[in-house]
């Protein structure tokens, strides 16, 4: 083929290298996803597919291409130009398939370790530190990348020199420029491995009650019960205090308040109590209790204490247990409802005439 124009040659090479890149990377994909059309759990290859489909779309053409240039008639004045731009190529592509790797890496654990599990401290754990540390090693992959790139060419490099003769002034203003987002970093790194919080836990903040949804590097994302969305900055964590009502279990005690009339026989409400728990499934039974906590002029105050395995759960119990306790007074004991009494004096009979 040496009687071939010297463009018609290097444009054909170039065309084989990338056709073939992509031949080879739709048969991996076709071989692969023929295994997997059976299965409907998680399975590795699938997250593979997933995460490094595009890349490969890049990096094996790249690859090939980059094994074609010296076979290429190039004169020799742009054949440094063209490997530096196949290299910087390769660079971007290689990053591409590091964070493919570490996204891979997280659906793993991420299905190891299941939220789903009714006592899933440890998984909250794990992922809360899983979290960070994915967007960490994503930002250190990026930052290494265009380090790699902008130091390959030699200005950059003598320019790099440079700076390093006044790093230390230009540290000291850059510190204190960015104090605060700085702070927020160690803050997230406090957090990640110290674990005060983690993802889904339920925290009480700001009056809010709601689940950790997400935790970046400078905020958390608090997930409200009526699905708003409370963002905190993450040094909020470290500087105030908050409420976590699943640092080291998800079990709750719940009460329910009454205040009813002094006659009311606290016995049979007792009673009724025990059964009501009884026939619910969400008291995990642990703990029970009816209890006379007060008293005022008018009425005395019951408190029905109950045990649940889960915030929601303990909530749900002690709407349950007013509903029917208040019904079970209302039916059977009426007149021990609150009520104001008076007394009324007899008006002596009038003298006769």
């Amino acid at each position: 083929m040496d009687h071939l124009p010297d463009w018609l040659w290097n444009l054909l090479l170039a065309g084989i290298a990338v056709i073939a890149g992509w031949l080879i990377k739709i048969l991996l994909s076709l071989f692969l996803r023929k295994s997997l059309s059976e299965q409907h759990e998680f399975s590795l290859l699938r997250s593979v597919l997933n995460h490094l489909g595009k890349a490969f779309n890049y990096f094996l053409p790249l690859l090939l291409l980059n094994t074609a240039i010296p076979i290429m008639r190039v004169p020799a004045k742009y054949i440094p130009t063209l490997s530096k731009i196949a290299e910087i190529a390769m660079t971007l592509s290689f990053a591409a398939l590091v964070i493919g790797v570490i996204k891979v890496l997280e659906d793993y654990v991420y299905h190891t370790y299941d939220l789903k599990k009714a006592n899933n401290l440890k998984e909250r754990k794990i992922r809360t530190q899983l979290q960070f540390i994915r967007k960490l090693s994503i930002s250190l992959v990026l930052i290494l990348t265009a380090c790699f790139i902008l130091l390959s060419f030699d200005s950059m490099r003598k320019l790099g020199a440079g700076l390093l003769t006044g790093v230390g002034v230009g540290g000291i203003i850059i510190g204190f420029a960015a104090q605060k987002s700085l702070g927020n970093l160690l803050a997230g790194f406090q957090i990640a491995f110290t674990q005060p919080i983690r993802i889904d836990d339920v925290l009480v903040v700001e009056g809010e009650w709601g689940r950790v949804e997400e935790i970046t590097l400078t905020y958390v994302v608090l997930n409200i019960w009526d699905q708003r969305r409370l963002i905190l900055p993450i040094n909020y964590f470290i500087e105030k205090p908050f409420q976590n009502w699943t640092r080291t279990s998800a079990e709750m005690l719940g009460t329910a308040f009454f205040y009813l009339d002094y006659t009311v026989p606290v016995d049979q409400l007792r009673a009724e109590f025990d059964r009501l728990l009884a026939a619910s499934p969400l008291w995990d039974r642990r703990a029970k209790a009816l209890q006379v906590t007060n008293t005022s002029e008018r009425t005395i105050e019951v408190r029905a204490l109950m045990s649940a395995a889960s915030s929601g759960n303990a909530f749900d119990l002690r709407c349950y247990i007013r509903e029917n306790l208040i019904k079970y007074v209302r039916e059977q004991f009426p007149d021990s409802l609150p009520k104001t009494r008076a007394f009324i004096e007899p008006q002596p009979p009038a003298p006769s005439a």
